[in-house]
Protein backbone atom coordinates (compact mmCIF):
# COMPACT_ATOMS: atom_id res chain seq x y z
CA UNK A 1 0.00 0.00 0.00
CA UNK A 2 1.34 3.39 -0.93
CA UNK A 3 1.21 6.40 1.33
CA UNK A 4 -0.05 9.86 0.50
CA UNK A 5 0.56 12.90 2.68
CA UNK A 6 -2.68 14.51 3.78
CA UNK A 7 -1.83 16.62 6.85
CA UNK A 8 0.85 19.30 7.01
CA UNK A 9 1.81 21.74 9.76
CA UNK A 10 4.98 23.77 10.27
CA UNK A 11 7.10 21.68 7.88
CA UNK A 12 5.90 18.32 9.15
CA UNK A 13 3.51 15.87 7.56
CA UNK A 14 1.41 12.98 8.86
CA UNK A 15 -0.05 10.29 6.62
CA UNK A 16 -0.69 6.58 6.61
CA UNK A 17 -3.41 4.00 6.73
CA UNK A 18 -5.21 1.48 8.91
CA UNK A 19 -7.18 -1.39 7.47
CA UNK A 20 -8.64 -4.84 7.66
CA UNK A 21 -7.60 -7.79 5.56
CA UNK A 22 -9.00 -11.23 4.84
CA UNK A 23 -7.40 -14.25 3.19
CA UNK A 24 -9.68 -16.80 1.55
CA UNK A 25 -8.06 -20.18 0.86
CA UNK A 26 -9.93 -22.32 -1.66
CA UNK A 27 -8.80 -25.69 -0.26
CA UNK A 28 -8.58 -27.24 3.19
CA UNK A 29 -5.25 -27.00 5.08
CA UNK A 30 -2.70 -29.59 4.08
CA UNK A 31 -0.78 -29.81 7.37
CA UNK A 32 -1.91 -30.44 10.97
CA UNK A 33 -2.48 -27.35 13.08
CA UNK A 34 -3.08 -24.95 10.20
CA UNK A 35 -6.08 -22.63 10.38
CA UNK A 36 -8.45 -22.74 7.42
CA UNK A 37 -8.78 -18.98 6.86
CA UNK A 38 -7.09 -15.77 8.08
CA UNK A 39 -8.13 -12.23 8.95
CA UNK A 40 -6.05 -9.39 10.30
CA UNK A 41 -5.87 -5.73 11.24
CA UNK A 42 -2.98 -3.75 9.76
CA UNK A 43 -1.66 -0.21 9.98
CA UNK A 44 1.24 1.88 8.76
CA UNK A 45 1.38 5.56 9.79
CA UNK A 46 4.14 7.85 8.55
CA UNK A 47 5.65 10.99 10.01
CA UNK A 48 7.85 13.26 7.90
CA UNK A 49 9.54 16.51 8.92
CA UNK A 50 11.91 18.63 6.86
CA UNK A 51 14.02 21.62 7.80
CA UNK A 52 16.97 23.32 6.15
CA UNK A 53 19.17 20.61 4.66
CA UNK A 54 17.69 17.83 6.82
CA UNK A 55 14.66 15.55 7.06
CA UNK A 56 13.29 12.99 9.51
CA UNK A 57 11.15 10.02 8.46
CA UNK A 58 9.37 7.57 10.77
CA UNK A 59 7.28 4.67 9.42
CA UNK A 60 6.12 2.05 11.96
CA UNK A 61 4.09 -0.98 10.86
CA UNK A 62 1.87 -3.41 12.75
CA UNK A 63 -0.30 -6.44 12.00
CA UNK A 64 -2.58 -8.45 14.28
CA UNK A 65 -3.53 -11.78 12.69
CA UNK A 66 -6.38 -14.09 13.73
CA UNK A 67 -4.63 -17.36 12.87
CA UNK A 68 -0.84 -17.14 12.90
CA UNK A 69 1.01 -15.73 15.92
CA UNK A 70 4.14 -15.32 13.75
CA UNK A 71 2.20 -13.04 11.40
CA UNK A 72 1.14 -10.78 14.27
CA UNK A 73 4.12 -8.47 14.48
CA UNK A 74 5.40 -4.92 14.80
CA UNK A 75 8.23 -3.47 12.76
CA UNK A 76 9.90 -0.13 12.21
CA UNK A 77 9.98 0.03 8.43
CA UNK A 78 11.86 3.35 8.48
CA UNK A 79 13.25 5.70 11.13
CA UNK A 80 16.10 7.81 9.83
CA UNK A 81 17.56 11.28 9.53
CA UNK A 82 18.69 12.44 6.09
CA UNK A 83 21.22 15.24 5.65
CA UNK A 84 21.34 16.50 2.05
CA UNK A 85 23.76 19.26 1.06
CA UNK A 86 24.02 19.81 -2.71
CA UNK A 87 26.81 17.32 -3.42
CA UNK A 88 25.87 14.33 -1.27
CA UNK A 89 23.26 12.76 1.02
CA UNK A 90 23.92 11.08 4.38
CA UNK A 91 21.24 8.88 5.91
CA UNK A 92 21.48 7.34 9.40
CA UNK A 93 18.88 5.03 10.89
CA UNK A 94 16.48 2.33 9.71
CA UNK A 95 15.60 2.46 6.00
CA UNK A 96 14.24 0.48 3.05
CA UNK A 97 16.31 0.40 -0.16
CA UNK A 98 15.00 -0.98 -3.46
CA UNK A 99 17.25 -1.81 -6.40
CA UNK A 100 15.01 -4.04 -8.53
CA UNK A 101 13.69 -3.20 -12.01
CA UNK A 102 11.90 -6.37 -13.16
CA UNK A 103 8.32 -7.43 -12.42
CA UNK A 104 8.36 -11.12 -11.48
CA UNK A 105 11.18 -11.12 -8.91
CA UNK A 106 13.85 -8.80 -7.52
CA UNK A 107 17.20 -10.57 -7.35
CA UNK A 108 19.10 -7.36 -6.60
CA UNK A 109 17.18 -6.32 -3.46
CA UNK A 110 19.63 -7.61 -0.87
CA UNK A 111 19.93 -4.69 1.53
CA UNK A 112 16.65 -5.37 3.39
CA UNK A 113 15.42 -8.66 4.80
CA UNK A 114 12.23 -10.21 3.39
CA UNK A 115 9.13 -10.06 5.60
CA UNK A 116 7.84 -13.43 4.44
CA UNK A 117 4.79 -13.55 6.71
CA UNK A 118 3.27 -10.67 4.73
CA UNK A 119 3.13 -12.31 1.29
CA UNK A 120 4.96 -15.23 -0.36
CA UNK A 121 6.19 -13.09 -3.28
CA UNK A 122 8.96 -11.53 -1.17
CA UNK A 123 7.95 -7.96 -2.02
CA UNK A 124 7.55 -6.80 1.60
CA UNK A 125 10.76 -5.93 3.45
CA UNK A 126 11.83 -5.32 7.05
CA UNK A 127 13.53 -2.07 7.99
CA UNK A 128 17.35 -2.28 7.93
CA UNK A 129 19.66 -0.32 10.30
CA UNK A 130 22.29 1.44 8.21
CA UNK A 131 24.53 4.36 7.47
CA UNK A 132 24.13 5.34 3.80
CA UNK A 133 26.28 7.89 1.99
CA UNK A 134 25.19 8.94 -1.53
CA UNK A 135 27.65 10.95 -3.61
CA UNK A 136 25.94 12.74 -6.50
CA UNK A 137 28.08 13.71 -9.51
CA UNK A 138 27.62 14.40 -13.22
CA UNK A 139 29.29 11.06 -13.98
CA UNK A 140 26.84 9.12 -11.80
CA UNK A 141 25.81 8.35 -8.25
CA UNK A 142 27.81 6.25 -5.78
CA UNK A 143 26.00 4.76 -2.76
CA UNK A 144 27.95 3.34 0.18
CA UNK A 145 26.25 1.28 2.90
CA UNK A 146 27.37 0.23 6.38
CA UNK A 147 24.91 -2.33 7.79
CA UNK A 148 25.78 -2.94 11.47
CA UNK A 149 22.91 -5.24 12.45
CA UNK A 150 21.37 -8.21 10.64
CA UNK A 151 17.65 -8.99 10.78
CA UNK A 152 16.44 -12.56 10.42
CA UNK A 153 13.79 -13.53 7.90
CA UNK A 154 10.24 -13.99 9.18
CA UNK A 155 8.40 -17.27 8.44
CA UNK A 156 4.80 -18.45 8.92
CA UNK A 157 4.15 -20.35 12.15
CA UNK A 158 2.55 -23.74 12.72
CA UNK A 159 -1.00 -22.37 12.36
CA UNK A 160 -0.20 -20.29 9.30
CA UNK A 161 -0.82 -21.13 5.65
CA UNK A 162 1.63 -20.68 2.75
CA UNK A 163 4.34 -22.68 4.49
CA UNK A 164 6.06 -26.03 4.02
CA UNK A 165 5.39 -29.35 5.69
CA UNK A 166 7.91 -28.46 8.43
CA UNK A 167 7.79 -25.24 10.43
CA UNK A 168 10.87 -23.01 10.35
CA UNK A 169 12.14 -22.65 13.94
CA UNK A 170 13.56 -19.13 13.99
CA UNK A 171 14.52 -19.47 17.68
CA UNK A 172 17.32 -21.84 16.63
CA UNK A 173 18.77 -19.67 13.86
CA UNK A 174 22.47 -20.26 13.18
CA UNK A 175 25.14 -18.08 11.61
CA UNK A 176 28.38 -18.77 9.79
CA UNK A 177 29.87 -15.62 11.36
CA UNK A 178 30.80 -15.73 15.02
CA UNK A 179 29.43 -12.17 15.28
CA UNK A 180 25.97 -13.54 14.38
CA UNK A 181 23.48 -10.65 14.03
CA UNK A 182 26.18 -8.06 14.69
CA UNK A 183 28.37 -8.81 11.68
CA UNK A 184 29.15 -5.56 9.83
CA UNK A 185 27.84 -5.96 6.27
CA UNK A 186 28.99 -3.68 3.46
CA UNK A 187 27.50 -2.69 0.12
CA UNK A 188 28.33 -0.30 -2.71
CA UNK A 189 26.35 0.72 -5.80
CA UNK A 190 27.15 2.87 -8.81
CA UNK A 191 24.27 4.08 -11.00
CA UNK A 192 24.05 6.33 -14.03
CA UNK A 193 21.70 7.33 -16.84
CA UNK A 194 23.09 7.61 -20.38
CA UNK A 195 20.51 8.74 -22.93
CA UNK A 196 17.75 6.08 -22.84
CA UNK A 197 19.66 3.68 -20.59
CA UNK A 198 19.62 3.42 -16.79
CA UNK A 199 22.22 1.04 -15.38
CA UNK A 200 23.64 0.18 -11.98
CA UNK A 201 26.51 -1.97 -10.71
CA UNK A 202 26.40 -3.20 -7.12
CA UNK A 203 28.26 -5.42 -4.67
CA UNK A 204 27.23 -6.75 -1.27
CA UNK A 205 29.51 -8.48 1.24
CA UNK A 206 28.11 -9.92 4.45
CA UNK A 207 25.38 -12.10 5.91
CA UNK A 208 23.12 -13.51 3.22
CA UNK A 209 19.47 -12.54 3.55
CA UNK A 210 18.28 -15.91 2.25
CA UNK A 211 18.99 -18.67 4.79
CA UNK A 212 19.73 -22.29 4.02
CA UNK A 213 17.10 -24.40 5.82
CA UNK A 214 18.61 -27.34 7.71
CA UNK A 215 16.71 -30.28 9.25
CA UNK A 216 16.48 -30.16 13.04
CA UNK A 217 14.35 -30.83 16.10
CA UNK A 218 12.34 -28.36 18.16
CA UNK A 219 12.45 -28.14 21.96
CA UNK A 220 9.31 -30.29 21.98
CA UNK A 221 10.90 -33.01 19.85
CA UNK A 222 9.13 -32.16 16.58
CA UNK A 223 10.92 -32.14 13.23
CA UNK A 224 11.58 -28.56 12.12
CA UNK A 225 13.75 -26.58 9.74
CA UNK A 226 16.53 -24.41 11.18
CA UNK A 227 17.68 -21.31 9.24
CA UNK A 228 21.41 -21.04 8.66
CA UNK A 229 22.77 -17.69 7.45
CA UNK A 230 26.02 -17.91 5.46
CA UNK A 231 28.52 -15.18 4.63
CA UNK A 232 28.17 -14.31 0.95
CA UNK A 233 29.39 -11.95 -1.73
CA UNK A 234 26.90 -10.84 -4.35
CA UNK A 235 27.63 -8.67 -7.38
CA UNK A 236 24.77 -7.34 -9.45
CA UNK A 237 23.87 -5.50 -12.64
CA UNK A 238 20.60 -3.67 -13.33
CA UNK A 239 19.67 -2.38 -16.78
CA UNK A 240 16.57 -0.55 -17.89
CA UNK A 241 15.84 1.30 -21.09
CA UNK A 242 12.84 3.01 -22.67
CA UNK A 243 12.36 3.08 -26.46
CA UNK A 244 9.05 4.74 -27.31
CA UNK A 245 6.42 2.27 -25.98
CA UNK A 246 9.01 -0.42 -25.15
CA UNK A 247 10.62 -0.95 -21.74
CA UNK A 248 13.61 -3.33 -21.55
CA UNK A 249 14.70 -4.71 -18.15
CA UNK A 250 17.46 -6.90 -16.70
CA UNK A 251 18.56 -7.99 -13.22
CA UNK A 252 21.69 -10.16 -13.06
CA UNK A 253 23.59 -11.44 -10.01
CA UNK A 254 26.68 -13.50 -9.27
CA UNK A 255 26.82 -14.97 -5.76
CA UNK A 256 29.56 -16.77 -3.86
CA UNK A 257 29.50 -18.29 -0.37
CA UNK A 258 26.14 -20.09 -0.37
CA UNK A 259 27.38 -23.38 -1.72
CA UNK A 260 29.02 -23.34 -5.18
CA UNK A 261 29.02 -19.94 -6.87
CA UNK A 262 26.18 -19.31 -9.29
CA UNK A 263 24.50 -16.74 -11.50
CA UNK A 264 20.84 -15.84 -11.76
CA UNK A 265 18.97 -13.36 -13.89
CA UNK A 266 15.57 -12.02 -14.79
CA UNK A 267 15.31 -10.34 -18.16
CA UNK A 268 12.36 -9.12 -20.12
CA UNK A 269 10.41 -6.40 -21.82
CA UNK A 270 7.14 -4.53 -21.55
CA UNK A 271 5.11 -2.88 -24.30
CA UNK A 272 2.40 -0.35 -23.47
CA UNK A 273 -0.64 0.40 -25.61
CA UNK A 274 -1.87 3.86 -24.65
CA UNK A 275 -5.45 5.17 -24.88
CA UNK A 276 -6.86 1.86 -26.07
CA UNK A 277 -10.09 1.98 -28.08
CA UNK A 278 -10.21 5.72 -27.67
CA UNK A 279 -10.40 5.55 -23.86
CA UNK A 280 -7.99 6.80 -21.19
CA UNK A 281 -6.93 3.24 -20.35
CA UNK A 282 -3.43 1.82 -20.96
CA UNK A 283 -2.51 -1.84 -21.37
CA UNK A 284 1.00 -3.13 -20.76
CA UNK A 285 2.13 -6.54 -22.03
CA UNK A 286 4.99 -8.08 -20.03
CA UNK A 287 7.31 -11.01 -20.78
CA UNK A 288 10.26 -12.09 -18.62
CA UNK A 289 12.69 -15.01 -18.42
CA UNK A 290 13.77 -16.18 -14.94
CA UNK A 291 16.86 -18.38 -14.73
CA UNK A 292 19.18 -19.73 -12.01
CA UNK A 293 22.32 -21.66 -13.05
CA UNK A 294 21.93 -24.01 -10.06
CA UNK A 295 19.00 -25.55 -11.95
CA UNK A 296 17.26 -28.18 -9.77
CA UNK A 297 19.51 -27.29 -6.81
CA UNK A 298 18.25 -23.70 -6.82
CA UNK A 299 16.66 -22.38 -3.63
CA UNK A 300 14.02 -20.55 -5.68
CA UNK A 301 11.07 -22.19 -7.45
CA UNK A 302 11.88 -20.18 -10.59
CA UNK A 303 15.10 -21.83 -11.77
CA UNK A 304 14.09 -21.80 -15.46
CA UNK A 305 10.72 -20.17 -16.05
CA UNK A 306 8.99 -17.67 -18.27
CA UNK A 307 6.53 -15.04 -17.07
CA UNK A 308 3.77 -13.34 -19.03
CA UNK A 309 1.77 -10.48 -17.59
CA UNK A 310 -0.87 -7.93 -18.46
CA UNK A 311 -1.06 -4.57 -16.72
CA UNK A 312 -4.29 -2.55 -17.11
CA UNK A 313 -4.50 1.03 -15.86
CA UNK A 314 -7.88 2.68 -16.39
CA UNK A 315 -6.43 6.12 -15.56
CA UNK A 316 -9.74 7.08 -13.97
CA UNK A 317 -10.34 9.29 -10.94
CA UNK A 318 -10.30 6.19 -8.71
CA UNK A 319 -6.86 5.06 -9.93
CA UNK A 320 -8.15 1.59 -10.88
CA UNK A 321 -5.36 -0.83 -11.79
CA UNK A 322 -5.07 -4.57 -12.53
CA UNK A 323 -2.04 -6.82 -12.96
CA UNK A 324 -2.45 -10.40 -14.19
CA UNK A 325 0.56 -12.71 -14.17
CA UNK A 326 1.40 -16.24 -15.31
CA UNK A 327 4.70 -18.05 -14.64
CA UNK A 328 5.38 -21.32 -16.49
CA UNK A 329 8.23 -23.71 -15.65
CA UNK A 330 10.11 -24.53 -18.86
CA UNK A 331 11.07 -28.04 -17.66
CA UNK A 332 7.95 -29.12 -15.77
CA UNK A 333 4.19 -28.59 -15.98
CA UNK A 334 4.25 -26.39 -12.86
CA UNK A 335 2.79 -22.92 -13.19
CA UNK A 336 1.69 -20.02 -10.98
CA UNK A 337 -1.18 -17.64 -11.72
CA UNK A 338 -1.38 -14.30 -9.91
CA UNK A 339 -3.59 -11.24 -9.79
CA UNK A 340 -3.27 -7.80 -8.20
CA UNK A 341 -5.93 -5.09 -8.28
CA UNK A 342 -6.62 -1.84 -6.45
CA UNK A 343 -9.12 1.03 -6.55
CA UNK A 344 -9.74 4.14 -4.44
CA UNK A 345 -13.11 5.18 -3.06
CA UNK A 346 -13.32 8.89 -2.43
CA UNK A 347 -10.28 10.58 -0.94
CA UNK A 348 -9.62 8.22 1.97
CA UNK A 349 -10.58 4.64 1.16
CA UNK A 350 -8.78 2.05 -0.93
CA UNK A 351 -9.56 -1.60 -1.70
CA UNK A 352 -6.87 -4.01 -2.85
CA UNK A 353 -6.94 -7.65 -3.92
CA UNK A 354 -4.08 -10.06 -4.45
CA UNK A 355 -4.10 -13.78 -5.07
CA UNK A 356 -2.16 -16.77 -6.39
CA UNK A 357 -2.92 -20.23 -7.75
CA UNK A 358 -0.19 -22.89 -7.60
CA UNK A 359 -1.06 -25.27 -10.43
CA UNK A 360 0.38 -28.67 -11.43
CA UNK A 361 3.14 -28.62 -8.80
CA UNK A 362 5.08 -31.90 -8.86
CA UNK A 363 7.04 -33.31 -5.92
CA UNK A 364 10.23 -31.98 -7.53
CA UNK A 365 9.02 -28.38 -7.24
CA UNK A 366 9.66 -26.15 -4.21
CA UNK A 367 6.06 -24.91 -4.41
CA UNK A 368 4.73 -28.47 -4.01
CA UNK A 369 4.42 -27.74 -0.27
CA UNK A 370 1.93 -24.93 -1.08
CA UNK A 371 -0.07 -26.91 -3.65
CA UNK A 372 -3.28 -26.56 -1.60
CA UNK A 373 -2.74 -22.92 -0.63
CA UNK A 374 -4.38 -21.14 -3.55
CA UNK A 375 -5.70 -17.91 -2.05
CA UNK A 376 -7.32 -14.54 -2.58
CA UNK A 377 -6.43 -11.71 -0.21
CA UNK A 378 -8.67 -8.64 0.02
CA UNK A 379 -7.87 -5.56 2.09
CA UNK A 380 -9.81 -2.37 2.81
CA UNK A 381 -7.78 0.58 4.10
CA UNK A 382 -8.58 4.03 5.41
CA UNK A 383 -5.99 6.73 4.66
CA UNK A 384 -5.58 9.62 7.05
Amino acid sequence: MSLCFVATAKGQEWSGYVGVEGRLFFKNPLYPGQREQQASVVGQPEFFRQWEGHSLTFVPFFRLDSADAQRSHFDIRELYVLWFPESFELGIGVRKIFWGVTESQHLLDIINQTDLVELPDGEEKLGQPMVNLSVLRDWGTVDLFLLPYFRERSFPGRKGRLRGALVVDTDQARFESGAENHHLDLAVRYSRTIENWDFALSHFQGTGREPTLLPGTSAGGDAVLIPFYEQIGQSGLALQSVFEAWLLKLELIHRIGQGPSFEAWTSGLEYTYSAILGTKADIGLIAEWLHDTRNEKATTPFEDDIMFGLRLALNDMAGTEFLFGFIQDLDQAARVFSIEANRRFGDRWKIEAEGSIFASQSQRELLYAQRDDDFLQVSLAYYF
